[in-house]
């Protein structure tokens, strides 16, 4: 089983992937957009923490950045009905701290951003992955500041679009990858992504 790769970044795919060469060897490695565009230029060495997963017809390669992240992955897999592809998407959306300070205030709103999530399966998701993870020994390790005020901005501007008559399938792919935290710059910039759709 792979838990780890280093190696030359080759190419990005426009499936969500990345080839990495280890000593010939291309690995091609799932990861969320975030890690794609942070995890370095091609032609470059990267490193990345890999969940080898395991399927009757196939295997994948799943990389992240951290432990940490890695770890959140692991736990959202093991919430009943979460496949791979769910579970990135979370990540995809909220990074592993903001993922636990989230769960520990049982905010369903900002969950509900991830494609695929509506409030049903957000409130039973904060229910089995507060049980998952050690919320407290979490908390202790992620630093308050960090994160909080990009969600509560993201959640304002849900609900800014929400209130123009949007739906929250519109909505979604919008804020999935809008950058900041300063909600009338998000929200100035996901009508105009709207208004090209």
């Amino acid at each position: 089983m792979i838990g780890s790769l280093r190696g030359i970044l080759q190419e990005r795919l426009e499936d969500g992937q990345v080839l990495v060469e280890v000593a010939g060897v291309g690995y091609r490695v799932t990861v969320t957009p975030t890690t794609s565009v942070s995890v370095g230029e091609v032609g470059q060495e990267i490193f990345l923490h890999i969940h080898h997963h395991f399927r009757e017809s196939d295997q994948t390669l799943f990389g992240f950045l951290s432990r940490q992240e890695r770890r959140c992955f692991e736990t959202l897999l093991s919430a009943h009905g979460v496949g791979p592809s769910l579970a990135l998407a979370v990540l995809g959306v909220h990074g592993p701290n903001e993922l636990v300070r989230l769960i520990a205030e049982e905010d369903v709103s900002s969950l509900c951003l991830v494609p695929g999530i509506g409030k049903k399966t957000a409130s039973r998701l904060l229910i089995e992955l507060k049980d998952s993870l050690d919320i407290s020994a979490e908390l202790d390790a992620v630093n308050t500041g960090i994160g909080a005020d990009r969600r509560s901005a993201m959640v304002e501007v849900q609900e800014a679009l929400g209130g123009l008559g949007y739906s929250l399938e519109e909505i979604r792919p919008v804020l999935a990858d809008l950058a900041g935290d300063d909600p009338s710059v998000l929200l100035r910039e996901a009508l105009q992504r709207l208004a090209v759709a």
